[in-house]
Formats: C-alpha cells, sequence, structure tokens
C-alpha cells in the first residue's frame, strides 16, 4: 500500500474498533468473536507502528496502556465536584422534597438513579474526543488520569452522532463488576499473587496506578450519570442523558422520571429489594431535580447542591470481640482511640481494628474490657464500633479508660475548652509528633519529595533529622551507608528534594502543616496574602477578610506564626530556596471591574451559583471573604440568606446588592 492507502486503512480500522467496541462494551450485543477483534487491534498496532505520523491520541490502540510509568499532574475541574448531601431515612427524603416545593411552588419532576459504589471520574471532551479525566481529588483540583482511562473500553475516545457541543464534561463512576472482580481475583491467586480486597478497592486502585498497560488488565467499567457543558441540547438532565448514550456513552437503564414523593419511595423499595443480584456494587439511590431551571433556582450551599439529595441504605453489621485498645498520638499531637478487633469479615474485606474517634466516645458507648461490638463501615469504608452488645459483658470486666499520659514522650496529655479531642502539648519533643510533621511535609499534595515513612524514621533515628528544613541539608556521602540506602537510593532523595524547591507557594504553606490549614485553606492565604510575610503579620481581622478564614483559622494561623521556632524555620525554609510568594496570577481573561472590592456572599441564587459567583468575583479583580467586617465593601444577598450576617452588614454600613446589581456591575 501508498502512504495514502496506509492511512486510509488506518482509519477504517479505528472506526471498525469504535464500532465495536461500543457494540461489546455498551450495548452488550458483540457482531464479531475476541479473535476477530483481535486480528484488528494488531493490524492497527502494526501500522501505526510503521507509520508515526498518522499517530491520534483518540485511536482505540490506545486502550492497550503504556509500559511507561507516570506521576500524576493535577488540573482543575472548571465545574467542581460537590458532594451530595446523604439521607438515611424516608423522613429526609421527604423534609428534602418539602424544602424543594417550598422554594419552587410548581410541581417538580425529579430523576431517581443509583448510587454507583465506585470512584467518581470527570471526563473532558473537546470537538468530540476525550482530551482529559480527572479524579474527583478536593471537589477543585484533581489528578490527570487520562491514559489509565483510555484503558476502559465503555469509555468513548471519540464521540459519534449529532449535536455533539464543542466541550462537554461528562461525569461518572468507575467500577469493578464484581463478576470480573471475582475471576480478576482468582487469576491473581493462580499467578501467586495478593487479591483485592473488594471491586470498590480495586476500581479505586486500578485508576492510580502508575502504568496504564496494568490499569488495561483490569476488568473495569464506566457508568455515565451527568452530562454538563455550555450548549447542551437540551435543558434537563434526563433528555441529556439520553443524548449521551446516542453519543456514545453507557448510561444506567434504571434511571426513573419520578413527578410524586411515592415514585420516589417505591423506586428506593425496589433498588433495595435488588441490589444484591447486581453485578455491581450500589449503596444508595440518588435523587435529583430533572429541570435545569428549577435547579437554578434552588441553587447550592457552600458544599452541595440544594436541588439533589442521596438516599443511602443502612450499612453491613457485625459483631465481633473488643481485644484491646490503643492510643495513637498524630503530628498535630491529637490522640486517637483505636479498637484492636478479633479479624471479621464486613462489606468484603477482613476488619482487625476500628476507631474510636475519642474519649466521649468512649464514655458514649459504655465500653468496656472485652465487650462484644457491633461494627460497621462509615461510608461502607472506614470501619467503627457503633454499639456494644451489654448481655453478654463478663461480669468482672472492667471499662475502658482513656490515658492521661502521650503514649509516646508521657508529657501529661491537654484537653482545650470545647474539643472533643486530648492533645500532648509536648510538640517539640515528642518523637511521632515530629516525624509526623516530616511526614506531612514530604507527601505527595505537600511537597512531594520521594521518601517513605521508614525513611524519615531511619533518618531521624540517626540524627539527620531534627525537623523539615534539616531535609535542605542532608548530603549524599553521608546517609548512602545507612541501612537500606545505597549510592542510587540516596541521590534518588537528593534529587527529590532538590526538585521540591520549585512547588508553588501554597503548597509550602500546606507543608507547614498549621492545624487547621488544608490544601484549600492554604491556595486562599496565598492568593488572598500573596506572600509567608504578609500572612505572619496579618491581623484577626485582615485573615477573617480572606475566602473561607474564619475565626479558629485565624487563631490557629497566628498562633503559629507567635512562636519563635517557627518564625526561626520560616527563615531557613527560605534561606534553601523554597517559594514564600505567590506567582503572579494571569489576569488576561479578567477585567479590573471589581479591583480593590471585597464581597460576602449569602444566600442562594437564581442565575449563578454561589462557587461561580465566587469565580466571577475574582476574575473581574474583587476578592471574596466569607465573614463580614468593616473592610467588607459589599454583601451579595440572595435568598434566605443568613439573618446574622444581614444585621451585621446593616450595623456595619455595608451595602447590600442582588444578584441582578451585581451583574450589571460586572457587565
Amino acid at each position: 500500500m501508498d502512504t495514502q492507502q496506509t492511512y486510509k486503512r488506518i482509519i477504517y480500522l479505528r472506526e471498525e474498533l469504535n464500532k465495536h467496541n461500543h457494540q461489546y462494551y455498551v450495548l452488550a450485543k458483540p457482531l464479531i468473536s475476541d479473535f476477530d477483534y483481535d486480528l484488528l487491534m494488531m493490524e492497527l498496532t502494526s501500522l501505526e507502528k510503521k507509520y508515526p505520523e498518522f499517530t491520534d491520541t483518540s485511536s482505540p490502540s490506545s486502550r492497550v496502556g503504556s509500559d511507561l510509568n507516570k506521576e500524576f499532574e493535577q488540573a482543575s475541574h472548571r465545574w467542581p465536584m460537590l458532594s451530595l448531601s446523604n439521607s438515611y431515612s424516608k423522613d429526609e427524603i421527604a423534609e428534602f422534597y418539602q424544602r424543594v416545593k417550598k422554594s419552587v411552588p410548581e410541581t417538580v419532576p425529579f430523576v431517581c438513579e443509583y448510587k454507583f459504589d465506585g470512584v467518581s471520574i470527570s471526563l473532558t471532551y473537546k470537538k468530540g474526543k476525550l482530551v482529559e479525566a480527572l479524579t474527583r481529588g478536593d471537589g477543585i483540583v484533581g489528578d490527570v488520569v487520562t491514559d489509565n482511562i483510555k484503558t476502559i473500553k465503555s469509555i468513548p475516545l471519540e464521540l459519534q452522532g449529532n449535536e455533539i457541543p464543542d466541550e462537554i464534561t461528562a461525569r461518572g463512576e468507575i467500577y469493578m463488576p464484581r463478576s470480573g472482580f471475582y475471576k480478576y481475583n482468582e487469576q491473581r491467586l493462580l499467578n501467586g499473587e495478593d487479591t483485592l480486597a473488594n471491586p470498590r478497592n480495586g476500581a479505586a486502585g486500578s485508576i492510580k496506578l502508575q502504568n496504564s498497560s496494568a490499569v488495561a488488565k483490569r476488568p473495569l467499567d464506566c457508568y455515565i450519570y451527568f452530562i454538563l457543558g455550555d450548549q447542551l441540547p437540551f435543558n434537563n438532565h434526563l433528555d441529556n442523558l439520553k443524548k449521551a448514550k446516542e453519543w456514545g456513552f453507557r448510561t444506567s437503564d434504571t434511571i426513573k422520571y419520578c413527578d410524586k414523593i411515592e415514585d420516589v419511595f417505591a423506586f428506593i423499595d425496589e433498588t433495595a429489594n435488588k441490589k444484591n443480584t447486581l453485578d455491581y456494587d450500589i449503596d444508595g439511590v440518588v435523587i435529583k431535580a430533572d429541570s435545569y431551571d428549577h435547579r437554578e433556582r434552588l441553587g447550592f450551599t457552600a458544599k452541595t447542591p440544594r436541588w439533589a439529595i442521596a438516599y443511602k441504605f443502612p450499612a453491613e453489621q457485625v459483631c465481633t470481640k473488643l481485644l484491646s485498645v490503643v492510643f495513637q498520638v498524630g503530628r498535630t499531637g491529637a490522640v486517637t482511640p483505636v479498637a484492636n478487633l478479633e479479624p471479621v469479615q464486613l462489606a468484603g474485606t477482613s476488619v482487625k481494628r476500628a476507631t474510636l474517634h475519642n474519649a466521649d466516645q468512649i464514655k458514649s458507648l459504655d465500653l468496656h474490657e472485652g465487650d462484644m461490638v457491633y461494627v460497621e463501615k462509615g461510608g461502607e469504608i472506614i470501619p467503627k464500633i457503633i454499639r456494644v452488645e451489654a448481655s453478654s459483658r463478663h461480669a468482672i470486666s472492667k471499662p475502658v479508660a482513656f490515658i492521661e499520659n502521650c503514649p509516646d514522650c508521657h508529657t501529661a496529655l491537654i484537653r482545650n475548652e470545647g474539643e472533643a479531642a486530648y492533645y500532648c502539648p509536648n510538640e517539640d519533643g515528642c518523637p511521632t509528633q515530629i516525624k509526623g510533621k516530616m511526614e506531612h511535609f514530604i507527601s505527595r499534595k505537600a511537597m512531594n519529595i520521594n521518601a517513605a515513612e521508614a525513611t524519615i524514621d531511619l533518618l531521624y533515628t540517626n540524627g539527620f533529622l531534627k525537623n523539615i528544613a534539616d531535609l535542605y541539608s542532608l548530603e549524599k556521602s553521608k546517609i548512602e551507608h545507612l541501612e537500606r540506602f545505597g549510592s542510587k537510593s540516596a541521590q534518588n532523595l537528593i534529587e527529590s528534594i532538590e526538585a521540591s524547591k520549585e512547588n508553588p507557594f501554597h503548597r509550602v504553606l500546606f507543608a507547614l502543616g498549621i492545624r487547621y490549614v488544608g490544601e484549600t485553606v492554604a491556595k486562599k492565604l496565598a492568593q488572598h496574602f500573596g506572600s509567608i510575610d504578609n500572612i505572619m503579620k496579618a491581623t484577626t481581622d485582615e485573615l477573617i477578610a480572606a475566602d473561607e478564614i474564619g475565626e479558629r483559622i485565624a487563631e490557629s494561623v497566628q498562633d503559629f506564626f507567635k512562636s519563635e521556632k517557627n518564625v526561626l524555620l520560616i527563615q531557613k525554609l527560605k534561606d534553601v530556596g523554597l517559594k514564600m510568594i505567590a506567582e503572579a496570577k494571569d489576569s488576561s481573561q479578567s477585567s479590573n471591574k471589581l479591583e480593590g472590592k471585597s464581597y460576602v456572599i449569602s444566600g442562594t441564587f437564581t442565575r449563578y451559583s454561589r462557587e461561580r459567583l465566587k469565580e466571577l468575583i475574582d476574575e473581574h479583580g474583587g476578592k471574596n471573604t466569607s465573614s463580614i467586617s468593616s473592610k467588607t465593601d459589599f454583601l451579595l444577598a440572595g435568598d434566605d440568606m443568613g439573618p446574622k450576617k444581614l444585621e451585621k452588614a446593616k450595623q456595619l454600613g455595608i451595602k447590600i446588592i442582588s444578584e441582578m446589581d451585581f451583574i450589571k456591575a460586572i457587565e
């Protein structure tokens, strides 16, 4: 064949393979045998290898994955991946229904869907081609796992049909069918390998593998449950999902349209009766308003949509024996009790330990040594003790007592007023806290230094590390002779430490481990203040003026920088070259119409969600703050806004504006 004929053959093979993938994995109606399919794939990969100029990232050949290991990058979700409010009773669903009726007097049709128990994924398509796949992450930023997701054959690499917008985002759930899970585990046993714990863990672990060719061997599947875009064909959820099926997505056939609360309850009962007969795990039902207009009118809370709710099925419970209670101290000094249990099977895994949270829970459970206890998985993930079988308790068993001294350094514990946890106050001398701070500092979402907990323990025990700044003075020649080290591993560690100096300021701030300053708060502080120096000298009012910073966070930040030891630590980190100044924002797409103005948003809105309003304020040069102070310029007020904020705004003489006032200001 000449070059032109080869190109035509490659295009033909791609179209054929895409068609057969859709027939087999989405429609479950295969047209050819696996053998014939493999022959087509072999021919395509051979031609693409021979003619690399015809490479296309959307080719079906990309589904086989790559043998290259790859660290995951992070990217922002265009639309935040919000959580849903959870309910565990029909009474709570009825209350949700009444709240909706109060906000939207006319009939609000709902759609009810299975709540798949897998891993959420966000897929972005441009011009009909898959360009990016993101994990949920923190809802704002997720890991880019595009290469891994391409190996899942029920996810189209290129959409088909008509009315496809230039850009859409498809939200779905990656899961491992039970049949595929059991078959895969059988093969691992034959190979002498460890088996996967359960389908959900198997799916979660698979999409985060560093090697996409390994992902291709896992029996993963995907249901799409949400389509987002600026130019969707319909103004309601159900019709857009039907359209998505025409485009090549796999959507559930069990979605039910409900215009009465009785229909919702019937769907819940029907699903509860059949959930154990399905080939995939579900842990509840999701109820959503179908109309996008109704969704806009219902709006959002800070974390969840008001137009949707999840009904969760009761968690599985088992009874087992309490063997002992041990106490662990974390990097913040908080002491957590953990129950050691007689091993028992629960929701597909063997459970040996369960969290007890704090002293108050031990007391409320009336927990005694050797008790028979009921355990369930909170959210089907974390084992917890929910009650005690007191009738089987031995007459002479003693109550479980919370310890009085740190389990590591033996310092007397303290308990701050209004807090449930006990703390070890010896943060500078408690080895577990010191090492915990270092482990947090090197973690992937902080400084991303390639070292394990055992490495930190080894370096600390041998006197090389006293605090996080000491990482930057490590020398290869001095550590390569330590146990478990060698020339190559020592060099890799030094290079990883050096590379960490390129991390942006907000990650450095998060890595410091300031109490209550998580990833999101660190980003907000970095964006608002611009540098570590500005944060260090900020007053309480100035800190609270930053978006999402309340009094508790402000107090914690100030306490951290009041410590002379911490100020000295910051200087050491500056000296070694860590970034302590935020990079300038790219303002190429922003106006300065709101420059110098600060806004507090409260209530629900009709045209935009609260998150989108915050984005618009940022885009036009304004500042978002969470609390009203004398420095607030505007209170952007919606329906059902907090009365305390309204009262305080009036007291301080702050201008109160509506959503339409705001839109006029930026237009």
